[in-house]
């Protein structure tokens, strides 16, 4: 019998000590073997409504004996066993709950006394049973939003596609909370951090269900006081960075918030209008494309003998989410094309020209270039010391590509092009004929729509502002910036020194016809203070680890290391993504004192960024100006959302750019994106700056380093012994009075921006100079294959003072600071440098004012070595312009919508991702 009471005590005190917390001293009440004791399950007990969650402590309950010597050795036998009975299930129903993953927390359990005759004892079995089911409802129907009480239980949502999944609350059980007499939950769990052991909370008074702690307020929403969140917390203003609300598991009611300050706002009576424009902007560019295709069908009429109009063009075999670009120059192929029929070698018609012309272009494989590795102290003015060399993996080498001679490849006296031979990426037996990607309605028919459109309708312009020229870009040489305008250069030109700048808060359908107009122009434009124009959200480096970090389980990874870039030797470094943000936060120095300045690479990657940051990328979307260019879902004037529905699409962001900063020019190892041009417009958001100090004895480091530096330049680049000597003092020079210090809070990046223009010149200068500039382990750069695409150079402010000396030209130079959008027009050579840690965001986009621009920079792409870093035609804009024309003269005609009118056109069309023909076609 003695056995049998320890065995039931035994079972009771493992599930007290199953519900017990840190802070409970629960006692189980093994008084004696003598009196018998029972010890009962314990009951949910449902906290009284308190201020502070510490100020109170739970105290042990403890099980007191009945019936001590009185009752009969049978019935206390039947009790003890079906007590026993009823324990066993509960704690098998505890252990099935824990290998769920779920968790109670504010629990508290009491024991209550039990009778141990047979009738008391059944009526507590059978209240408890009851009790124990209540529970197991009531903990399947608690989430995160509504189950702040007793026993809560969290409950997982997973996010829809487009980073939000709303929860249809009428098909959802609710679980009735306790509220005290004002009408606030009796809670003291916090919102952030889930817990209700961090002392005193604040509670809403707007919406009576969140809570914050104290650490929780302070830590992460620095910028607001106890009194706003108990007059309207982060919950209620849709700025709440807690894991949830980051993932986008949000009520309803926020969600739709969100969206509607996301998403442009276009008015049908303007589709029409805007429609028209396009067609007036298109119309050119597209008869361009039709003539390269009407002299192609001229000459294969010609070969086979007949008239053109008796030509059969075969459809190309293109299947949805496929694209198809030439073999030899990588350029994607819109619609008419040569291919062979028996290897399915496919030649674009500007290589065909090229070829009877008898200069095929952009087919070589180019010269690899060598990077040496002469070791760390080489980078800080040491003595070299080779180890080994490096191909430069932004011009990648491919060794394996087969030796070919263009004599090789002769056409047939008939004009036919045979296939080149397998040493080119052919068969060298087949011929190849002339194919077609556009079916059922040509490109001629096409352009008669759109011609008579024109026509008839007048299609609208941009608007012109009286006398060609726009007031706002004349500022007096005194005068450094106005409301809408800001000086950023010194040329001759007074109207040619401004750019426009207006701010967000004020903009109207006036702002951006004035947009229009200098956007037309070629020029960059500077829109101040978006993110005034969002919720809220914390772009902190911390809340964007924390919305990013994920726990390995089986909907997500494990992404907790990234690959940044080391601006100093330009090498890829592996770093944990905690350790990346201390730096950025707090600084990083190398073994010698020179600052470690780091930049992601590719983090998250931009075909995640929504996934991975809905909210953020909610954020991001609806601080967009002039959202019907830059909106990449429905700008109306953004032709990249032009492509059929279904299709595949250029990756055109949204993408982060990270990276630290440091406010003095360092030469070596600044945090730079060097200069490049962009083959799409693109504007860029400031959504974050983080100035990090730097003690007296690292100045100094720093100082005596760059001394070596600079002697170090004297012996291995000769003109810098010439530059040393010159007189460095030039009039109106580039930096334009331009002042950089740490006493701006907001000051973040340090733009240069050159003019369409002045590309050729700028061209020149780098060819002249390229040597003069280091990359790859600290190396003198070797050679340049295109001036600009290598993306090796950046223009210190001695080289820029040089390039005005010597050719008479200079960017638009400006500090970018938190909260500014840039928009930078395609065409435009730019380079960034970092004055502090920053955090950018940035959305490319096509605009119908810079197609040129695009037609210009793919045949500069198109001529490019294979291994060339920006060989690749990534943007595809033959392509986007023709369904862009197409679905603006559908939308003109009235027919049915627009996007489904081009796929019913359209069968098999042209898609933006790789086809899969054999090897030579990459995914």
């Amino acid at each position: 019998m003695e056995k049998g009471k320890e065995r039931i005590n035994s079972v009771a005190e493992k599930e007290n000590m199953g519900c017990k917390r840190e802070n409970n001293n629960i006692s189980l009440g093994n008084e004696s073997e003598e009196n018998g004791v029972v010890s009962s399950s314990a009951e949910t007990k449902k906290g009284e409504h308190v201020q502070n969650a510490g100020d109170k402590k739970e105290d042990g309950n403890k099980v007191e004996c009945e019936g001590r010597g009185s009752r009969t050795r049978e019935s206390s036998i039947k009790a003890k066993e079906k007590l026993k009975e009823q324990m066993e299930i509960d704690q098998s129903e505890d252990e099935d709950s824990s290998r769920k993953g779920k968790r109670r927390r504010g629990q508290k359990k009491k024991n209550d006394e039990l009778i141990t005759e047979g009738g008391e004892v059944k009526e507590k079995i059978n209240q408890k049973e009851e009790e124990k089911t209540n529970r197991r409802k009531q903990s399947g129907n608690e989430s995160r939003e509504d189950g702040e009480g007793v026993g809560k239980r969290e409950n997982k949502r997973r996010s829809n596609p487009i980073g939000a999944k709303t929860v249809n609350s009428e098909n959802v059980p609710k679980r009735v909370m306790s509220k005290d007499t004002d009408g606030f939950l009796e809670s003291n769990m916090c919102h952030q951090c889930q817990r209700n052991d961090k002392g005193k909370v604040v509670r809403c008074i707007e919406c009576k269900t969140k809570r914050y702690c104290v650490p929780c307020m302070t830590t992460w929403y620095p910028k607001m006081s106890e009194e706003d969140f108990a007059t309207r917390c982060p919950v209620c203003r849709n700025n709440c960075n807690c894991k949830a609300c980051l993932r986008m598991e949000l009520l309803v009611k926020g969600l739709s918030e969100i969206t509607e300050k996301s998403d442009p706002v276009i008015h049908k009576d303007k589709e029409v209008p805007y429609s028209k424009y396009i067609i007036k902007v298109l119309l050119s560019f597209v008869e361009q494309i039709n003539t390269e295709q009407v002299t192609e069908l001229e000459l294969e009429a010609k070969i086979k003998g007949l008239s053109v109009s008796d030509i059969k063009i075969k459809n190309a075999a293109c299947d949805k989410n496929e694209r198809i670009y030439c073999d030899n120059c990588r350029t994607s192929i819109a619609d008419y094309h040569r291919s062979c029929s028996l290897c399915s070698y496919d030649f674009c018609i500007s290589c065909c020209r090229e070829l009877r012309d008898g200069h095929l272009q952009g087919g070589e494989k180019g010269k690899p270039i060598k990077f040496m590795d002469y070791g760390f102290d080489y980078l800080h003015g040491g003595g070299k010391v080779e180890s080994k060399d490096l191909k430069s993996g932004k011009i990648k080498s491919e060794d394996n590509d087969v030796e070919f001679s263009l004599s090789d490849w002769k056409l047939q006296e008939n004009g036919v092009i045979p296939c080149p031979p397998k040493g080119k990426g052919g068969c060298g037996k087949g011929v190849l004929e002339l194919k077609s990607l556009l079916q059922d309605k040509s490109l001629q028919e096409l352009l008669i729509e759109a011609r008579q459109i024109c026509d008839e309708d007048n299609a609208e312009c941009v608007s012109e502002i009286s006398g060609g020229r726009c007031t706002c870009s004349k500022i007096s040489f005194q005068d450094i910036s106005s409301r809408n305008s800001c000086k950023a250069a010194s040329r001759e030109d007074p109207f040619d020194n401004s750019l426009y700048c207006p701010t967000a808060v004020d903009l109207t359908h006036e702002d951006q016809k004035h947009f229009q107009w200098h956007w037309s122009k070629g020029e960059p434009v500077i829109v101040r203070d978006v993110l005034e124009m969002t919720l809220g959200l914390s772009w902190e480096p911390m809340v964007m680890y924390r919305a990013f970090r994920q726990i390995k389980n089986l909907q997500h990874d494990q992404l907790l290391d990234v690959t940044a870039i080391n601006c100093l030797d330009w090498c890829e470094v592996d770093i944990n993504i905690h350790h990346f943000f201390k730096g950025y936060s707090e600084g990083r120095f190398d073994s010698k004192g020179w600052p470690e300045i780091l930049k992601l690479k590719d983090w998250p990657p931009s075909t995640l960024f929504g996934q991975k940051f809905p909210r953020h990328n909610a954020e991001f979307l609806s601080c967009l100006p002039f959202k019907e260019y830059s909106h990449p879902d429905n700008g109306y004037l953004n032709l990249a959302v032009k492509l059929p529905e279904g299709s595949l699409k250029p990756d055109m962001g949204p993408k982060t750019y990270i990276a630290y900063g440091f406010n003095e020019e360092l030469v070596r190892g600044d945090s730079v994106t060097k200069l490049h041009c962009d083959m799409s417009d693109a504007v860029n958001v400031l959504t974050h700056v983080q100035a990090v100090g730097v003690e007296p004895d690292k100045q100094d480091a720093i100082r005596k380093l760059k001394e070596k530096h600079v002697v170090q330049d004297k012996k291995e680049i000769s003109k810098v012994v010439q530059m040393a000597d010159c007189e460095k003092k030039v009039i109106n020079a580039p930096q334009n009075g331009l002042k950089f210090h740490d006493g701006d809070a907001e000051s973040g990046a340090l733009w240069d921006i050159f003019r369409k223009q002045d590309v050729p010149k700028l061209e020149e200068y780098i060819k002249q100079h390229f040597n003069e500039f280091r990359h790859i382990y600290g190396n003198l750069l070797p050679e340049v294959i295109h001036p600009i695409h290598d993306q090796t150079i950046y223009l210190t402010v001695e080289h820029k003072r040089r390039l005005k000396e010597e050719y008479g030209i200079e960017p638009w130079t400006f500090v970018q600071r938190l909260g500014d959008a840039v928009f930078i027009p395609a065409g435009c050579p730019h380079q960034v440098r970092n004055l502090k840690s920053c955090i950018k965001v940035a959305v490319d986009f096509v605009s119908p004012e810079n197609v040129d621009s695009c037609f210009k920079l793919t045949e500069e792409f198109r001529v490019l070595p294979h291994n060339h870093r920006a060989k690749e035609d990534k943007l595809e804009v033959k392509k986007m312009i023709i369904h862009a024309l197409r679905n603006a003269v559908n939308k003109v005609k009235g027919g049915e919508d627009a996007q489904n009118d081009v796929q019913t056109v359209n069968k098999t069309s042209l898609t933006n991702g790789a086809k899969k023909r054999g090897p030579k076609k990459r995914s």
